[in-house]
């Protein structure tokens, strides 16, 4: 609607100051030429709102003029109330403030839409942590908090999951994201994009360089870029397993991160063929939790490896219980 667009201009002139025509237009998924429209009727109904063209241009705001209207909708005021498990606003020290903002956005609602907000804040939540992901190591994000908003570039002590030791980088951090429970600092090294998983650093230090982040580069542009260099790595391993039918729905589940596709099922078959990529040998271990309820038809080596590690299970479970072997 053409209200709501307005309004949406008006607001993001006034968290943004001067913006130019082609990213309202981008935003907004309009023309340019319509956002040219649009501000020519914020102007006529009192809006002092003004356009400058050139490179350097763009549409502003009057300095000085604020509005306090919400303009708020029904559906966008139970969006707002649509709430995330805690374990993110407390990791950031937030959570006090949530509560305090929460409660000055309801008494800023429009009367109408009170009611539903507050019955969506209790009868729907967001919870991104992992079903029995298993207890998390206790994250200090305070140093790195500091250099995503003090605008600093970052010293960091990491270790690499397949590392011993930590290494050391310097960096230019973008911004932190929470995925699944799991914070990670996004930043460049080298004007490379690179994530950092917040429980592996081992130390950090804010310096007083300014961060150099690339120009026009976002974080959420960087983590997209980030999320599809995860998603699209190749695996190196193909393996091909049999799945047995009343094991199917827990495999399925427990092994999605490896599967190529979801299984062929004509759904009378005792067993089900599906097809698995590892990154290295050692992740097919994996299988061995479902025990003689999946087989593995292919390649040799992955038959291998599970048969040595369950025969070194059989074997350490024939010892006396705390003998020396």
């Amino acid at each position: 609607m053409k209200s709501d667009r307005l309004l949406s201009i008006l607001l993001l002139l006034q968290t943004r100051g001067r913006v130019p025509a082609h990213e309202l237009a981008e935003r907004l998924e309009v023309s340019v030429r319509t956002i040219y429209r649009d501000v020519e009727a914020l102007s006529a109904s009192g809006v002092p709102v003004y356009a400058e063209r050139g490179r350097h241009g763009g549409i502003e705001l009057l300095a000085g003029f604020r509005t306090d209207v919400t303009g708020l909708t029904a559906d966008e005021s139970r969006a707002l109330f649509i709430l995330a498990a805690q374990g993110a606003h407390a990791a950031l020290g937030l959570d006090a403030a949530l509560g305090s903002a929460l409660r000055k956005v309801m008494a800023a609602l429009p009367a109408p839409h009170r009611p539903a907000a507050e019955v969506t804040s209790r009868r729907v939540l967001v919870d991104a942590t992992r079903w029995k992901g298993g207890p998390q190591k206790a994250v200090d994000l305070d140093v790195l908090q500091d250099a995503v908003f003090a605008d600093r570039r970052l010293r960091l002590r990491y270790r690499h999951s397949d590392a011993k030791e930590a290494r050391t980088y310097t960096v230019d951090p973008y911004g932190l994201v929470s995925k699944a429970g799991i914070w990670y600092l996004v930043a460049d090294r080298r004007a490379k994009p690179r994530l950092f998983r917040a429980d592996r650093v081992r130390s950090a230090t804010v310096l007083d360089d300014p961060v150099r982040r690339r120009p026009g580069i976002e974080l959420a542009d960087l983590w997209e870029v980030l999320l599809r260099q995860v998603e699209e790595r190749p695996g190196g391993l193909d393996v091909t397993v049999r799945v047995r039918r009343d094991r199917l729905d827990l495999f399925l589940r427990l092994s999605a991160a490896w599967l190529v596709a979801l299984p062929e099922d004509d759904g009378t078959s005792e067993w089900v063929t599906a097809r698995l990529s590892y990154g290295v040998l050692g992740e097919a271990r994996q299988l061995l939790m479902f025990a003689d309820r999946v087989e593995v038809l292919s390649p040799p080596e992955v038959r291998e490896e599970l048969a040595a590690a369950a025969a070194s299970v059989t074997e350490l479970y024939q010892r006396p219980a705390g003998g020396q072997g």
